[in-house]
């Protein structure tokens, strides 16, 4: 009895229990109804009753036959979905791989199969099947994410579920070809200029400075030609450039040979020009990159010329050449104008700030005293940013020196307290340096970011403030007291004149940049001595504030023996790890030994009373100190740099220095004059 009402020996129908429910309940009220009709009368219950039968029956075998349909097609349903996973693992469009404990290949689907050719892969070992593609498994296993690997000369879309040991491997070569062909044929926009054009064609005939820009627009013409690029005069020394990303990286491999073939080709014509090029890429604005582009031009001028700059909006720059020092200019025009300038700012200040560099030297002190003077010179009153606590041996002679002269004493004074004194209309005068992270007040200059002047002779780095009131950056000045003393010529003459210590300290500064006047040194920069020294300079007082004590003299002998060679025309000193020594000595002992027989360049490395890890470098002017610096995080002239390094030890930084020396000995090599 009980497998006769079983499961499954119901109707299809009744299997299902909503349906089965629904069956119970029109029975339920069939009974119901039949009994009401007979109550009422037999002839009406016999009536309802075959009624009643006829539409169950009916009702049950179309349910029946609805319920048998949809399990039909349930049942096919579920066959194609299936058939159709199947079918779609083995004929997608993805490669698919899947591997065992032992790495060896135990399935893979048509679509990867391939690029394996007719070679039977299944139970075999990967190493043995594709080395490389055994690589990219090992690399790639851990990623959460589909990279773009190589294969084969073919790039892929690759996933490794490491859980599964299966691989997903889909071709986007040509996807990839139409990013990286994007990528290629995006526009750089490139400014070329003479740097020196002015000052070497103002002797020269007619002809002859026609001659001359027929010559180098030629050259640059063949230049632009071979890498397909735009070229454009837009003036006598100023060219307009146009290229896709890939020929600037192909100019970028050349290293920009085009710098050397001007430069060496116009010397032998004793007409020696140099050129300076800022390119700006990987944006789609043209006005902003055409701005971005005279940037990067100003920021190679203000490096000294001769060199490219290549930079995109918010990232690292690129420098290349910068071999040769700046040529001297012949003019005294933008010192007058400059001058004037500074006189305007001051008027339109209610106090002036000036500050060095920090651990300032004589240089530095120097040019402060000399922009407090022209400040007083324009009735304007200027304060000394110093910090007494971080000086050295000459420049504390030089403030002993200075408590005979009460008003300048008064006016040197500390950070906070040039913090206290500072309101929204001074002015903040940045000497001997462009660099914020090395003033001696940071802080003040993030005050009076909006109101700065830069005065250095340094050539420009990256670092730089970005939106200065006037920049007055000559490398090819011998130090900043040289800049500035060019300055006292066009103030007013009525006011009182630089005295004896001022004119003493500058030209001090002067003479410590110059090495004696024998490095650095031009016309002008004897112009500004003979200045100074008709303004009271004081020789004996120099003398003075050089001297240096017995100490430091025994530490830069001491660091001189410990000097070892690379390449035979390097020399690099390193100090102990536990033996602290001050920069002072150890930028002596760089220079002593330029005085050697076969040293071309010269490096200090020695630990600093800070902790960090200092490097003085010199060199003759062959060896371009400052490019090996700015890739340690310094900086400084072709000739003279220096830098310094947290978180290492001198044995460290000796070996980072030596890795530089050695890939680059090429490129920081000066070619000869």
């Amino acid at each position: 009895m009980n497998g006769l009402f079983s499961r499954a020996n119901l109707p299809e129908f009744l299997r299902n229990r909503r349906l089965r429910g629904i069956a119970l309940f029109m029975i339920a009220l069939s009974v119901v109804g039949i009994v009401l009709a007979f109550l009422f009368s037999w002839i009406l219950g016999v009536l309802a009753l075959v009624a009643v039968i006829t539409s169950l029956v009916f009702s049950f075998n179309t349910m029946n036959e609805i319920s048998a349909d949809m399990n039909r097609y349930i049942a096919d349903l579920s066959f194609r979905i299936n058939r159709g996973e199947q079918e779609a693992l083995i004929d997608m469009p993805v490669g698919v791989m899947i591997f065992g404990d032992n790495d060896a290949i135990e399935w893979v689907n048509p679509y990867l199969q391939q690029y394996f050719g007719d070679e039977a892969v299944l139970s075999k070992r990967m190493s043995d099947v594709d080395p490389e593609l055994e690589q990219l498994i090992q690399n790639h296993v851990d990623d959460k994410h589909p990279q773009t690997v190589t294969w084969r000369d073919r790039q892929f879309s690759f996933l490794v579920q490491k859980d599964f040991r299966a691989v997903y491997m889909t071709e986007v070569t040509y996807y990839t070809q139409i990013e990286q062909r994007y990528e290629n044929e995006r526009i750089a926009i490139g400014q070329v200029f003479l740097d020196n054009y002015v000052e070497v064609t103002q002797s020269m005939t007619d002809q002859e400075i026609s001659n001359l820009r027929n010559y180098v627009t030629n050259e640059l013409s063949i230049w632009a030609q071979r890498y397909g690029m735009y070229l454009k005069r837009l003036d006598d020394d100023h060219y307009l450039v146009f290229m896709y990303a890939q020929a600037m990286k192909a100019v970028e491999d050349d290293k920009f040979s085009i710098l050397d073939t001007i430069r060496e080709s116009t010397s032998k014509q004793n007409f020696p020009l140099t050129l300076s090029i800022g390119i700006a890429y990987g944006g789609a604005d043209l006005n902003k990159l055409a701005d971005q582009a005279q940037s990067n031009l100003d920021l190679a001028l203000g490096r000294g010329g001769d060199q490219v700059v290549v930079r995109a909006q918010d990232e690292e720059a690129r420098f290349y050449g910068g071999k040769t020092n700046p040529m001297e200019k012949r003019t005294r025009v933008r010192a007058r104008m400059i001058s004037q300038a500074l006189q305007e700012l001051m008027n339109q200040s209610d106090a002036i700030f000036v500050q060095g560099h920090k651990q300032p030297d004589m240089d530095s002190i120097g040019a402060c005293m000399g922009i407090r003077r022209i400040a007083q010179m324009n009735q304007k009153d200027c304060y000394i940013i110093l910090d007494r606590n971080d000086i050295h041996s000459d420049v504390q002679r030089l403030l002993n020196s200075i408590k005979d002269y009460p008003e300048i004493e008064d006016a040197i004074i500390s950070p906070d307290e040039a913090l206290a004194k500072m309101t929204k209309q001074s002015l903040l005068v940045m000497v001997d340096h462009s660099k914020p992270s090395l003033s001696i007040s940071p802080e003040l200059y993030e005050k009076l970011e909006n109101r700065v002047m830069i005065i250095d002779h340094h050539r420009r780095g990256e670092e730089f403030p970005e939106n200065p009131m006037l920049v007055y950056i000559e490398p090819y000045a011998s130090s900043t007291c040289e800049l500035i003393t060019e300055m006292f010529e066009y103030q007013s003459q009525e006011s009182e004149p630089i005295n004896k210590i001022e004119a003493t300290a500058m030209l001090t500064g002067i003479f410590i940049d110059t090495k004696s006047f024998s490095l650095r040194t031009g016309s002008r920069t004897f112009d500004a001595a003979s200045y100074l020294r008709s303004a009271g300079a004081d020789s004996v007082q120099m003398q003075q504030f050089m001297k240096e004590n017995v100490d430091s003299y025994l530490q830069r002998n001491h660091l001189i023996e410990l000097v070892t060679f690379v390449h035979e025309d390097l020399a690099i000193i390193a100090g102990e790890e536990d033996e602290v020594y001050d920069s002072v000595t150890a930028a002596q002992a760089a220079d002593d030994l330029l005085n050697m027989s076969g040293v071309d360049a010269s490096f200090v490395i020695t630990k600093r009373d800070d902790g960090r890890i200092g490097i003085s470098a010199r060199s003759m002017g062959e060896i371009n100190v400052q490019v090996i610096m700015e890739q340690m995080g310094g900086g400084g002239h072709l000739s003279s740099g220096a830098t310094q390094i947290a978180d290492s030890t001198v044995a460290e930084v000796k070996d980072q220095l030596v890795a530089i020396l050695n890939s680059q000995e090429d490129e920081v090599t000066t070619p000869a004059s």
